[in-house]
């Protein structure tokens, strides 16, 4: 299978089972868009004919072409065949090693955010903090549970994990107390509105936290639209100040500024060049998901113009990179020579089996966006895995699973996409959200060029004559 697209004035073939990614001139273009179904010699007539007025475009030379293209698939790297669908469903029936906990320890939030799928941080519950005692009891789980895994992975999650600080830094304190003992290596990751962000959570999650995720939407008006404490005043400006200072303090430890884009505000490209402009330079804008009736939802008129912004951040990006000054956008960062492993490209994120969330009270589900919904609690921290039918299905929640995914160029690069979008959208875990596919290949394309531009040594627009 190979895909074929233009854009930012560069023609790009992809080979979608062996990750080739060609950049090519006008005319190998069409001859390979024409290779598997045309007889060579009508390939060549059809060319002769569409550039009759190119002196440079010869007999000779289409045929030279013809022998490259055809050089390039007996060494793999074009028209390559499916070799991994008789491995898929084989990977995760190999082990119920678990990686990685989400702890829920904050069932309750300091924002009221209209779009949150936690409902303003109660996930359709009674309000909670997790104790120290069943956050303790959910490392040792993990810990158990690894296998000969060393690094283990946890987010402090919420609602607004800083309503409970207290206990985030007692955990954290446990998990460096028994590491040595038990061969592990903890990677915390803490998630943020950043209202309570004071001097000690930069201090210790600057020590502590492998990564940190701050919630901001973007433009002062955009951000608090939706983002308003429970009085009905908005958090931009109690917010901002609070992140330059953190982001700033990180130095060279990861974060990234994590927003989300609605029907009101589809020119979101504007949000991240304001993020940038305030000196964010990790950035991740995702699109709302949601009910179709509510009225930020995005619809289908707005995928023209969503296509264009990420157009936009694209070649804005390479302009930025051409400059000195570049930033990161979360979902172009690809890498096409060391990339995920096959294992990886085929299972996806791991939820409900490799990776799970944790209640305030112990209870287990397989993703933090499941959590509330009693048809997937898997069981809890100190039974373990009880519902383990359930934890099978997720199992083999892979990307050949998904029927719809069938003919999809970019399934190895979103491993079918989250299981948690397909069941709100289909009622199924092994579905697919059609919207958020059709973003995902947009960005796979945006991508995919930029890594074109950078493997040409072109950081900056080009017209195709002069590739």
């Amino acid at each position: 299978m190979i895909h074929q697209y233009k854009l930012n004035g560069y023609n790009i073939v992809l080979d979608v089972y062996s990750g080739s990614i060609h950049v090519v001139d006008e005319v190998a273009y069409d001859m390979i868009a024409l290779y598997e179904n045309t007889p060579h010699e009508e390939i060549i007539r059809l060319m002769l004919e569409k550039y009759a007025d190119r002196e440079d475009v010869t007999d000779a030379d289409l045929r030279q072409c013809l022998e490259d293209i055809e050089e390039l698939k007996n060494s793999g790297r074009l028209f390559t065949q499916d070799k991994f669908a008789g491995i898929a469903f084989d990977f995760k029936k190999r082990s119920n090693v678990i990686k990685a906990l989400c702890l829920h320890v904050a069932h309750t939030c300091n924002l009221n955010c209209q779009y949150c799928f936690a409902s303003q941080g109660k996930y359709h519950g009674d309000r909670a903090l997790m104790s120290f005692e069943v956050g303790k009891r959910a490392l040792d789980f993990l810990v158990e549970n690894s296998g000969k895994r060393v690094n283990l992975e946890v987010d402090f999650f919420g609602g607004e994990p800083l309503m409970n600080w207290d206990v985030v830094k007692r955990l954290v304190a446990y998990a460096r107390s028994i590491e040595k003992e038990k061969g592990k290596n903890f990677r915390f990751t803490l998630t943020t509105n950043g209202v309570l962000v004071d001097d000690d959570v930069i201090e210790f999650a600057n020590r502590e936290m492998s990564n940190v995720v701050m919630s901001i939407d973007g433009r002062k008006e955009v951000h608090d639209r939706l983002r308003k404490d429970y009085a009905g005043r908005g958090s931009y400006d109690t917010i901002i100040p609070k992140f330059q200072k953190f982001a700033k303090a990180r130095g060279d430890k990861s974060y990234y500024v994590r927003g989300t884009y609605t029907h009101n505000n589809i020119d979101f490209t504007n949000d991240l060049f304001h993020l940038a402009d305030l000196g964010f330079t990790e950035l991740s804008m995702e699109p709302v998901v949601c009910a179709p009736t509510d009225p930020y939802a995005l619809t289908e008129e707005d995928k023209p113009e969503l296509y264009r912004q990420y157009e936009i951040l694209a070649e804005d990006m390479l302009r930025r990179e051409r400059e000195g000054k570049p930033i990161t956008f979360y979902h172009y960062m690809i890498d096409l020579k060391h990339g995920p492993c096959i294992y990886k490209r085929i299972s996806g994120c791991g939820a409900g089996t490799e990776y799970m969330a944790v209640t305030p009270w112990g209870d287990l589900y397989p993703c933090h966006q499941f959590v509330g919904d009693e048809k997937y609690l898997m069981g809890n921290i100190w039974d373990g895995v009880t519902n383990k039918d359930l934890r099978d299905r997720f199992k083999l929640t892979n990307v050949y699973a998904r029927r719809d995914c069938d003919n999809c160029w970019a399934r190895l690069y979103c491993s079918g996409g989250c299981a948690a979008n397909a069941y709100h959208a289909t009622g199924d875990i092994t579905g697919t959200y059609e919207y958020g596919c059709d973003l995902f290949r947009k960005r796979m394309e945006c991508a995919i060029m930029m890594e074109a531009a950078r493997g040409l040594g072109d950081t900056a627009e080009k017209n195709p004559e002069e590739k």
